[in-house]
């Protein structure tokens, strides 16, 4: 996966890219923007890393600990990042991007119990399967030190109320 050229000049879309730019584009800010890179994105996928699941402060705790499940979390603020770098590339990003909602996620499997036992980075896979302008599905991986930690799909809706309709 390489980094994705610039669309215009005053936009570098170059990963890698930070944890301040992340927050600033996607829905999630303070401790719960859980991303702390963009390693790679191309226009199907991307790459992130984050160190959050060391943080004892991490919103995901429960009773001290962060279910391995809660890495659904972690690839659905890397799908939120995937749709902000192609909403910024294609010019149509003024602020934060829409919201998005997972509508379901499904072939879920989790192959530790937890994420705070880990003291490598996690890597966060995503991969746009298919999609139109209000729903998009994801294939997502959750590694960390190349040993695959989570797997699944996730249909993310991007206007809730269009489908209702």
């Amino acid at each position: 996966m390489a980094a994705t050229d610039t669309a215009t000049p005053a936009t570098p879309l170059r990963a890698p890219l930070d944890r301040a730019w992340i927050a600033a584009h996607i829905p999630h800010s303070g401790a719960m923007c859980l991303l702390d890179t963009v390693e790679a994105w191309d226009e199907a996928r991307i790459r992130c890393s984050a160190t959050s699941h060391r943080d004892p402060r991490n919103p995901l705790r429960s009773r001290g600990r962060i279910a391995a499940v809660s890495g659904i979390e972690y690839a659905a603020q890397a799908m939120a990042v995937h749709g902000a770098l192609h909403a910024v590339r294609d010019g149509a990003l003024a602020g934060r991007p829409r919201v998005g909602y997972l509508a379901s996620v499904r072939n879920v499997e989790a192959r530790i119990a937890r994420l705070d036992t880990l003291d490598a980075a996690l890597v966060i896979e995503a991969e746009r399967v298919s999609g139109d302008g209000n729903s998009i599905l994801y294939g997502f991986t959750v590694r960390c030190d190349e040993h695959v930690l989570l797997t699944g799909r996730a249909a993310v809706v991007l206007d809730a109320s269009a489908v209702i309709r």
